[in-house]
């Protein structure tokens, strides 16, 4: 694989040649528009027609928005679109005021340097002012999302991951927990009865989906390094559909870099070993990564990235990065998610998925309804990375510097974990994302054989009481005993840390109606997460201070 500053200058150089490109209303697009030409001998994806759903075969392309492609044809006057005209849009310009490159005001930067703004207007287009401009952003589109943007994650694409074959397409999509929801109707039918394989500690809305769609879940056991290869490959040598009820997985659904909730980052080793069983045993990989370019490295007490200069910086976060499902993958049995809801905001609802051209052009068939991202979150990250931060040597330096602050706040709360934490608690310092997944030894508590729910109970609620909020395990466990978090009128919540904790009650929302949170499917292991995303230095360290004491007082340490 060339190095990154190769792929960068390949990107630059074809953009320079190919000239302006400014694209209009509803333009269609594809990655081929964009991509470096294949070298000889590329191999193509295979075809994934026998692992669609139904819904996903009968799925028909949108006629009217085909029709789109003829609003380029010169002279043409269209009375076929219902796509309003821009002067009827109340909204002239948009303004994005940003911290600027390479300090981006960060609070380990040495510098304070005022933020600057861009703006985008209705007709820069038109005015030869800009290559996007709010007529396009703000009208209908294609699903993929604007052209403008498809080139530049297209581009991005190639840059960090450089897929090994030859037809692979990108496109847009509202964020990863939307574009999991549409991959796992595309792959799995409850027809068929068919079930997911995912990691045994996952995100509660991921299973949740699943659930309401009736489709399976398995986990798969993991250790610090993430989901471990010989569960995985026992799990499917050894399926039994006549006593599961269900026939063989054929999708793994999997978070392998900072993984939510545990943290853990899967070695490039390990992704080539579960690579391997997956073709095996022809699984289809869906690799949901949305903590990948957070990267802090190794945790180390005395080392400081401070003082760096950017292009050591970035040249180092690059070299950080670890390979991915995408880039082995030879025969486009992975889907991979990306999303800015980390790196740039969560409210942006933009994110993009690169797959197989086959699989990429089914997922467009499953989002005509939603219509795509929105065109003020485009026109804003358009603005944001093509304009103020010059393309993607601006946004490498981004991330690179978001690394290094996320790295400073890990830092602290893994000090703040050995200055607080009674030795009856374990962690593996996280590489990458935003959680800390901390074990307890419920062996040694005096009630141990009380079981690890009711020990968890106990510690949550002594946590709430000392003004403390950290997240149970149990709410993140996969398969027939994941989380079924209700509240007190038995509604469902995707996210119990998002509705400030509360009650629990043990509903039976089963795959087999089984209770999640019932002794009969005691956990073996009592773990809790915690983040150091957000929360200030001085409140990491009181919150474990905390945090301590709870389960200093049920352990009676």
């Amino acid at each position: 694989m060339e190095p990154y500053a190769s792929r960068i200058k390949d990107a630059n150089e074809r953009r320079a040649k190919a000239g302006r490109y400014a694209p209009g209303v509803a333009a269609y697009s594809d990655s081929d528009m964009f991509k470096k030409p294949p070298t000889p001998g590329m191999p193509v994806a295979k075809r994934w027609d026998n692992h669609f759903s139904a819904e996903c075969k009968a799925r028909r392309p949108c006629v009217l928005k085909q029709a789109a492609q003829f609003l380029k044809t010169p002279g043409i006057l269209s009375l076929g679109g219902g796509l309003p005209s821009a002067t009827s849009f109340p909204f002239s310009s948009l303004t994005v005021t940003v911290p600027p490159r390479p300090s981006f005001n960060l609070p380990s930067s040495s510098t304070e340097a005022p933020d600057i703004s861009f703006s985008i207007g209705k007709d820069d287009i038109a005015l030869d002012k800009g290559d996007y401009d709010l007529s396009v952003a703000l009208n209908y589109g294609q699903v993929t999302g604007a052209a403008q943007l498809i080139r530049l994650l297209t581009e991005l694409t190639e840059i960090l991951y450089a897929p090994p074959y030859a037809d692979w397409w990108c496109m847009q999509t509202t964020g990863s927990t939307g574009a999991w929801e549409t991959a796992a109707r595309m792959f799995c039918d409850k027809e068929r009865r068919d079930t997911v394989l995912m990691e045994e500690y996952t995100y509660p809305t991921s299973q949740e989906t699943m659930e309401a769609l009736g489709i399976g879940i398995v986990g798969v056991k993991m250790d610090g390094e993430g989901l471990v290869p010989a569960e995985l490959r026992n799990i499917l040598q050894g399926w039994d559909e006549e006593k599961r009820g269900r026939r063989k997985p054929h999708v793994l659904y999997t978070v392998p870099t900072g993984q939510n909730p545990t943290g853990a980052s899967l070695s490039e080793g390990r992704r080539r070993e579960i690579y391997a069983i997956c073709e095996e045993h022809d699984v289809f990989i869906v690799e949901d990564d949305p903590y990948y370019l957070l990267q802090m490295g190794e945790y180390n007490k005395s080392s400081s990235e401070n003082g760096h200069s950017t292009e050591k910086r970035v040249e180092s976060y690059m070299a950080s990065l670890p390979g991915t499902f995408l880039s082995m993958d030879s025969s486009g049995r992975v889907l991979r998610l990306d999303s800015f809801s980390k790196i740039l905001s969560p409210g942006s609802r933009m994110g993009w998925a690169t797959g197989s051209a086959q699989v990429i052009e089914r997922f467009q068939r499953h989002c005509e309804s939603s219509q795509g991202p929105s065109g003020f979150s485009q026109a804003a990250l358009y603005t944001l990375l093509e304009k103020a931060w010059g393309g993607h040597e601006g946004f490498l330096e981004w991330v690179a510097a978001l690394g290094g602050e996320y790295k400073v706040r890990r830092d602290v709360l893994l000090k703040a974990c050995e200055d607080f934490l009674p030795d009856v608690a374990t962690w593996d310092p996280p590489k990458a994302g935003m959680f800390l997944w901390i074990k307890l030894d419920h062996t040694r508590h005096p009630r141990g054989s009380a079981g690890v729910l009711a020990l968890e109970e106990e510690i949550f609620k002594s946590c709430i009481s000392k003004k403390v909020l950290v997240s149970r395990g149990s709410w993140f466990r996969a398969g027939e005993h994941g989380p079924s978090v209700q509240t007190q009128n038995g509604a469902s919540r995707a996210d119990p840390v998002a509705n400030g904790g509360g009650n629990e009650s043990n509903g039976a929302n089963g795959v087999n109606g089984k209770s999640h949170l019932g002794s009969e499917d005691e956990p073996s292991e009592l773990f809790f997460r915690t983040t150091f995303a957000a929360a200030s230095v001085e409140g990491m360290r009181e919150a474990m201070r905390r945090f301590g004491d709870a389960i200093r007082e049920s352990f009676e340490i």
